[in-house]
């Protein structure tokens, strides 16, 4: 599939998520391409060009990877930003709640049967689901109205968007970012947030990258990455 194709492409995540390819720029010629550039080189044909690729990607010659780039625009709930913003090689404009007032919906819900248990022995991951997690969700879905219900109150009192915000559930919230990296550090970022032990909100974000995005718009890149990144 040609990567402008995929411009306009949006893939629900999560309960209210989505993530949208609003730009790309190169492909995996462009990659070869830049890898030549060192010696003025020319295509040598799918073939090779393909087998170069891969060369560059299992030796890790990273740079000729970002001179693609990809644009996405994102809705995520907080506990989610909190994971990508670590990812400091993308560029991040977001939505501001200083402008824009929120939704009633505008909040994370965790389905009954998706509340996951504290792991053993990893302080900062989960293992095993609750058995019956629907008083949670109900209590949470409690938790978010009475907090709305404040939140309106407050600005129907006169109270600034910027400070009335503090009464919504600060990191289930969901935001709308635009976000901008190249190949090389979207690999990195899918690599550590695909792994089985990244945090679940994250990770539906990553896959959806990898699947509907990145392996569509960069085939070569997408078979090397998996074969010699996430296999080893």
């Amino acid at each position: 599939m040609a990567e402008t194709d995929l411009i306009g492409t949006r893939v629900p995540v999560l309960d209210k998520g989505w993530i949208e390819l609003q730009d790309v720029m190169g492909d995996d010629n462009a990659i070869v391409a830049a890898a030549r550039a060192s010696f003025l080189g020319e295509s040598k044909g799918p073939d090779k060009d393909k087998k170069l690729l891969f060369y560059l990607l299992r030796h890790r010659h990273t740079t000729p990877f970002e001179m693609v780039e990809f644009k996405f625009r994102v809705r995520a709930p907080v506990v989610t930003w909190w994971q990508w913003v670590r990812h400091r090689t993308f560029s991040f404009n977001a939505q501001s709640g200083r402008y824009t007032p929120f939704e009633e919906n505008d909040f994370y819900v965790v389905e009954p049967d998706a509340w996951r248990l504290q792991s053993s022995d990893n302080k900062q991951a989960s293992e095993g689901l609750l058995a019956d997690g629907q008083w949670l969700t109900d209590a949470l879905i409690s938790h978010y109205e009475e907090g709305f219900r404040l939140y309106q109150q407050a600005l129907a009192a006169g109270v600034a968007r910027e400070q009335a915000r503090v009464f919504l559930a600060g990191f289930s919230v969901y935001y709308t970012w635009v976000v901008k990296t190249d190949a090389h550090n979207l690999m990195h970022f899918l690599k550590l947030r695909m792994a089985p032990d990244a945090q679940y909100e994250v990770r539906v974000y990553a896959q959806a990258i990898y699947e509907h995005f990145f392996k569509p718009a960069l085939p070569w890149t997408a078979e090397a990455f998996d074969l010699y990144q996430l296999k080893a």
